[in-house]
């Protein structure tokens, strides 16, 4: 498989390392240099199948569009230094809180702006997810599974730090981008997943909304916000782990399957496989007492707390209209005729992951204590 190259492995270090040099970065130079070691990576992972026609066509789409977002972040941060005179986030931090009772120099604005519409690209925000669907249908699903999580949580994370910590007495300013980017990618998750008819566009679709979701908390600002976005992310993770799982053991003859209705049935055919995927999809949607429900519960909290009324009631609708296509692949797989059986894959480490995921999405309210609370000092850290 194209999965055993060596290549592979080193190609996926190397991202992993400029993810994590990356939440741990205090400078513009250091964050750019970070993002782009683990975007670079990205790139050549999305077509590592050569013979593959979309996953070409898919890494040229990512590679083009994100060498524009690169370069657009790359000019913001050098306004910023023209503007601010430091790139480090302590020097930003003392500099901005210096001139805070004068009008920001526009300048300096656009060029946070520019340095946004990078982050939004990364972390595939409207209007900068155009290259997501196509990348998550042609890229490995193994790959897919990887970038649909670590890049986004690596990203948000600097995000939030940077505009809550060097950025913070510009909040007025950068508050009203977050809660239109929000917005936007709630509602088109929302509505671009109602008629796709491959799992990986839908599960695309679906990871558009959730960034979405993870910004209302990012929007209100505060530190709770903070955490309830921490909080969000780390459950999305496992949820979105085991959504891919279970697409990776979609196969037939050895063949991968994408097509939703090759789910038909599968309750029938494979119970267990049926019930973990089941269990994502009633999370994702929101439905308690899984862990979706209380992911989106802290969010909206931390926005209502900021009285940011407008973005909930959208976010709860939207949410509700995301209800449907998570709840048509049950219905597919519970109540149609039940087709050809997938393979069976008797990979350990598969199951143990998959096990996993499918027991935090469960059990999480039962001690849902040690999240919140590490949450809680990593929100004071990032703030910091």
């Amino acid at each position: 498989k194209q999965t055993h190259k060596f290549e592979y492995p080193v190609l996926l270090l190397l991202s992993l390392l400029g993810l994590m040099l990356l939440v741990s970065a205090n400078d513009l130079l250091s964050l750019y240099m970070s993002l782009e070691l683990g975007s670079l990576s990205l790139y050549v992972m999305t077509a590592f199948e050569r013979g593959n026609v979309k996953a070409s066509e898919a890494a040229l789409k990512y590679f083009v569009l994100g060498s524009l977002a690169s370069g657009m972040m790359l000019f913001g941060m050098s306004l910023i230094y023209g503007f601010a005179g430091s790139t480090n986030f302590d020097m930003l931090a003392n500099h901005l809180a210096s001139v805070s009772d004068m009008p920001w120099s526009p300048g300096l604005v656009v060029g946070l702006i520019m340095v946004m519409v990078g982050f939004c690209f990364k972390i595939s925000a409207v209007p900068f997810h155009m290259w997501t669907p196509d990348v998550y249908e042609g890229a490995p699903t193994p790959v897919v599974a990887f970038f649909a999580v670590v890049p986004k949580i690596a990203a948000l994370c600097i995000f939030a730090r940077l505009l809550l910590y060097p950025f913070e007495d510009m909040e007025a300013q950068w508050q009203q981008v977050i809660i239109f980017v929000s917005i936007a990618s709630m509602v088109v998750g929302a509505l671009g997943a109602l008629m796709q008819t491959n799992i990986k566009r839908l599960l695309a679709y679906s990871s558009i909304g959730h960034v979405g979701y993870a910004l209302v908390g990012l929007a209100a600002g505060a530190e709770a916000g903070v955490q309830a976005l921490l909080i969000y992310l780390t459950l999305y993770l496992f949820m979105s782990i085991g959504a891919f799982g279970f697409v990776m053991r979609m196969q037939r003859n050895g063949q991968a399957v994408e097509d939703i209705q090759s789910l038909s049935g599968l309750s029938k055919t494979n119970p267990r496989l049926a019930a973990l995927m089941a269990i994502m999809m009633f999370s994702m949607a929101g439905i308690p007492p899984l862990a979706g429900f209380f992911g989106k519960m802290y969010v909206f909290l931390s926005a209502i707390e900021e009285q940011l009324y407008g973005l909930v009631i959208i976010g709860l609708l939207s949410s509700v209209i995301a209800a449907y296509y998570y709840l048509k692949v049950v219905k597919i797989m519970y109540f149609d005729e039940a087709g050809e059986p997938f393979d069976k894959v008797d990979s350990l480490s598969v199951r143990v992951v998959l096990a996993l995921c499918a027991l935090v999405t469960t059990a999480f309210f039962v001690m849902p204590t040690p999240l919140v609370d590490i949450a809680g000092y990593a929100a004071q850290a990032l703030s910091m």
